[in-house]
């Protein structure tokens, strides 16, 4: 298999690492999030929240990349 070598920011580095599954290759991430497959995230931008839907919401989100860094830092120990 053929591959290529990319550079990119450090920023940008650490943001894909909070998208990457643990046993997860980077071509697999760059694949996965390049998939169009009509996935409920894909239609986010479109769906008009309310307040209190956009609070709950990022709750959740913030609730999972804490448990996120949790599990990784169990990982790497």
């Amino acid at each position: 298999m053929a591959t290529k070598t990319i550079t990119i920011t450090e920023e940008a580095y650490e943001t894909l690492l909070k998208y990457k599954g643990i046993k997860e290759s980077f071509s697999q991430l760059f694949l996965r999030l390049t998939k169009k497959r009509g996935r409920a995230m894909d239609c986010f931008g479109s769906w008009k929240m309310s307040e209190e839907e956009e609070k709950n919401f990022q709750k959740i989100m913030n609730s999972w990349h804490m448990y996120d860094e949790k599990l990784r830092k169990e990982w790497i120990k």
